[in-house]
């Protein structure tokens, strides 16, 4: 379903105003239930029992949805979205980054480039998800077709890629310095908040908690994190194209999906499966985004996918050009060596 674009922004103006009230209210009913399940997650763990075992492995997922959640306010944030002060904004944000493992001020920068570039095949890869086309993984060498393939990978992608990333990735920001000392500073900073909460868990609930709780907490809520990333960008008819036919509003309403699940599902990953209406307009608080559909209908026909529909673009891996959509590296052998 194609809908014009240009005029969205002038449409969305009125939601794009923050709450400050609703944005500590919001903080507050992340924080303390996460708080409150760490501590049961705790308790179930000095049980030392078969029950208490898998009733941690089971609490263990709300809670890496909670900090899901914690990463939205984080990242409305970043956008200026969840305060009326730019201070306000930052200073939370890097707060928050300590319990995310996110150095807030290096993520911003990496994640503006993302809005500002999504949808546009000439700047892949920044902020995003690396994807080659057909022409370019079949000019790939062996070595680099399967390095290709390995990254795609699920489990690399949804499981030791996100461990890497937050755990270890994000703690050394490489290649960083060329954009000024602001990466480094934040990842340090964000790294002695991150050793000062790990001290004072071990401390207090010990090494085996830190270990078996916070961290899995931590991980899981990566590995959700980022499949949610992948399929509000990375589903067959997602849009990517050229300048001077790409125009940002066209990246941002056809090339993010809205990733339609169940109510509570959504409340505990901060609506960010309304990505195309985030991607219109990134200044709205993350709330408000069901509201927006709801006053918009017509919104919520465009790149719609339910769960189950999602997981088929686990499988979608190159850009057919020619097609215009993503398609798998099966699909990408039948296709003749002249689309190439």
């Amino acid at each position: 379903m194609t809908i014009n674009s240009t005029k969205w922004s002038t449409r969305l103006a009125p939601f794009k105003t923050a709450d400050n009230s609703r944005a500590i209210f919001e903080i507050l009913i992340t924080i303390v239930p996460l708080i409150a399940l760490w501590v049961i997650l705790w308790s179930l763990l000095q049980l030392k029992s078969a029950a208490g075992y898998i009733g941690l492995i089971l609490l263990l997922f709300p809670a890496g949805g909670l900090m899901v959640r914690l990463f939205i306010l984080q990242h409305d944030c970043g956008h200026g979205a969840m305060f009326s002060s730019k201070a306000a904004n930052d200073w939370v944000g890097r707060f928050l980054g300590v319990f995310t493992f996110t150095p807030y001020d290096y993520w911003r920068r990496l994640h503006a480039g993302h809005h500002a570039t999504s949808g546009d095949l000439e700047r892949r890869g920044m902020g995003d998800i690396d994807t080659l086309t057909v022409s370019e993984y079949r000019a790939k060498t062996k070595k680099g077709k399967m390095i290709y393939r390995l990254y795609r990978n699920p489990i690399v992608m949804f499981g030791l890629g996100p461990a890497y990333m937050f755990l270890l990735r994000h703690r050394i920001p490489v290649g960083a310095m060329k954009e000024g000392l602001a990466g480094w500073i934040s990842a340090l900073a964000t790294n002695a908040g991150i050793l000062l909460l790990s001290i004072l868990l071990i401390k207090f609930a010990g090494l085996s908690a830190f270990l078996l709780i916070h961290i899995p907490i931590v991980v899981l809520g990566a590995s959700i994190g980022v499949w949610l990333f992948y399929v509000q960008h990375q589903y067959e008819d997602t849009y990517w194209d050229t300048r001077p036919e790409w125009t940002h509003e066209n990246g941002a309403l056809h090339g993010s999906s809205f990733y339609d699940l169940p109510k509570p599902i959504m409340w505990l990953t901060g609506y960010i499966g309304i990505h195309h209406v985030h991607h219109l307009s990134s200044r709205i608080p993350f709330y408000k985004l069901p509201t927006v559909i709801k006053e918009h209908p017509e919104l919520q026909q465009i790149g719609r996918l339910r769960f189950w529909e999602s997981l088929r673009c686990i499988h979608l891996v190159l850009w057919d050009e020619n097609a215009k959509k993503l398609i798998s590296f099966r699909d990408a052998r039948k296709l003749p060596l002249a689309t190439a």
